[in-house]
């Protein structure tokens, strides 16, 4: 949390005179109380999903960034499941890995969706 720098008309006083480490702990500290008095807001069910849903409809208007977490979701799914798109191979000048022992069902070799556990892997 910035503070007041002395450009801008205002003296630095009481809660903002403090550094972040004193404001947290004092505004922790409040949270706590009005906890235990009972006085705090907490979220009913259908209130955090109207939340979620809210905030969802505003980070899904930047098209950007909803296609940039898409490719890495994608990217990372691929890892996980151990089939990259060879992008990575490509950026590093690497041909992609091949799937030469792997029999496939299409006879130009063509291996499109997931591994299928019942095909024959040879010895090659």
């Amino acid at each position: 949390m910035p503070n007041n720098t002395e450009g801008q008309g205002r003296s630095n006083r009481g809660f903002a005179a403090m550094d972040a480490d004193q404001q947290r702990e004092i505004a922790s500290k409040g949270g706590r109380a009005a906890h235990e008095q009972g006085t705090a807001h907490e979220f009913s069910p259908d209130e955090a999903r109207a939340a979620g849903r809210k905030g969802g409809v505003s980070v899904s208007k930047n098209r950007q960034h909803m296609s940039e977490i898409g490719r890495k979701g994608g990217e990372a799914r691929g890892r996980k499941q151990g089939r990259g798109n060879g992008s990575a191979a490509r950026e590093n000048g690497a041909a992609p890995e091949s799937n030469d022992n792997i029999k496939s069902a299409s006879s130009d070799g063509a291996m499109f969706g997931p591994p299928n556990p019942l095909d024959v892997i040879t010895d090659g």
